[in-house]
């Protein structure tokens, strides 16, 4: 059955709604994401340890992190059918059990076969989560989506920042399997009890952006995927997110083979090993890129933001292939690698908002989110190319000009193609308002 929300007269049209309102069920869906985080981006932690007792190839363990990326990524749209039909709660509330039984299915798993079915079983919880806490922000803050979505977003890149040195000192003290566990039941506990406080706007209690060009017609998926627009979108997302997603799984593997893992970073107050610490900056910026680069696209616009952003990541990628070796060097170019590549998840959601619309964005931005799996599929393939060349130079070389290429595309292709699109829309939906015998909406409504 349908989420129950408030009825239409339980909310005249002309009652103000409270700015606190859509600020709470924001809160909200930054807590649920903070509670996914782990899922993903704490998995390098394991992975080692997993190695040490097991013996597996690296290469074999790392298959679980891509079957989790592309079982939440490639789901999505069916995910985005489900969150219009149950509505948010009941999503999220779903995905919580699937995250909590995750972690506690891999700290029993004792074959590679276990921890591929954690790995899905995972992906499927997240990606409920996911979608539903992005879906839900692009719904209440049309106006600010950048803002909205960043923050959203932010809360599963950054997530992990306060626990990173919590679960690798479980890690060290208790064994994978009991960290694993524990974790498993907080995380899934935490996201159950906040999902029943999500509901999805009314029409008027939202309002649209005077800033950007935003499309005022609903875009079914069917009509958003016939266009130029979308697949330029979809291209280079899958661009900029394989570097990304790459740094994600191969962090501690990379600073192991660069030399740099063990190495005492002395911070004056205390001292840490330069991969937990690399861990926890990274997923800081992480979480300041995306809703910094979002609430700047609200302001200058997405295509802009794109091409400092992606512009930022590939020659931070391409530094840290060169002087990565250093320790301290690799601890500020990795965090620059990764503000530059968290803002991805809120440009491209927020675009899709301004382009088609919010009645069907679940399903949209569902496929458009399958650009997240395929980058992962340059996961495994980056170790074999690390092998063969003996060198992560040639993998991060490779990415850093995947980013640039997204970022003069940003300039040359989608800006004038989104332009366009925007004033076909509006004209689009003239006609539409005037066949039906409505009143017809001004171009630059």
């Amino acid at each position: 059955m349908a989420e129950t929300e408030l009825s239409a007269s339980a909310i005249r049209p002309d009652q103000p709604i409270k700015e606190s309102t859509r600020w709470l069920q924001l809160v909200v869906g930054v807590i649920c994401m903070v509670a996914t985080a782990n899922i993903q981006y704490a998995w390098t932690l394991f992975v080692p340890e997993i190695q040490g007792t097991f013996g597996w190839a690296r290469a074999e363990i790392q298959i679980a992190f891509t079957i989790f990326v592309l079982v939440q990524t490639w789901l999505a749209p069916i995910e985005g059918f489900f969150i219009d039909k149950f509505g948010p709660r009941v999503m999220v509330a779903f995905g919580a059990i699937g995250i909590g039984l995750a972690w506690v299915l891999n700290s029993q798993a004792t074959t590679l076969m276990g921890f591929y079915v954690g790995a899905a079983v995972g992906g499927i919880g997240v990606g409920c989560i996911y979608a539903t806490c992005i879906n839900n922000a692009l719904k209440w803050f049309p106006d600010r989506r950048g803002l909205a979505v960043g923050l959203t977003a932010g809360g599963y890149g950054m997530g992990s920042a306060a626990t990173i040195l919590p679960i690798a000192a479980m890690i060290k003290s208790d064994g994978f399997q009991e960290t694993f566990f524990f974790f498993g039941l907080l995380q899934g506990g935490l996201a159950f009890i906040a999902a029943w406080f999500l509901r999805s706007p009314k029409s008027h209690e939202v309002k649209s952006s005077a800033k950007l060009e935003q499309s005022r017609r609903d875009y079914t998926l069917k009509e958003a995927m016939s266009t130029k627009l979308f697949w330029l979108m979809f291209f280079m997302f899958i661009m900029v997110v394989t570097g990304g997603m790459m740094a994600v799984a191969q962090l501690g593997v990379i600073a192991q083979d660069l030399g740099v893992k063990e190495f005492e970073v002395d911070m004056y107050f205390f001292t840490m090993a330069a991969l937990p610490l690399a861990l926890m900056l990274d997923r800081i910026m992480n979480g300041i890129s995306r809703p910094l680069f979002g609430w700047i696209s609200d302001n200058i616009g997405r295509e802009k933001t794109m091409v400092i952003a992606f512009t930022l990541e590939g020659f931070g990628i391409i530094a840290l292939g060169y002087w990565g070796h250093n320790p301290y060097a690799f601890l500020i170019l990795s965090g620059v690698v990764f503000l530059a590549w968290g803002e991805v998840y809120s440009l491209f959601s927020a675009l899709a908002g301004d382009a088609f619309g919010t009645k069907h964005i679940g399903k949209i931005y569902g496929v458009l989110y399958c650009a997240k799996g395929i980058g992962a599929l340059f996961v495994p393939i980056g170790n074999l190319m690390m092998e063969a060349t003996g060198t992560w130079s040639t993998v991060l070389y490779t990415v850093a000009c995947m980013d640039l290429t997204a970022a003069i595309l940003a300039v040359v292709a989608l800006r004038p193609i989104l332009a366009k699109h925007v004033a076909y829309s509006a004209d689009l939906l003239q006609k539409e308002r005037a066949a039906a015998g409505a009143q017809p909406t001004p171009a630059n409504a």
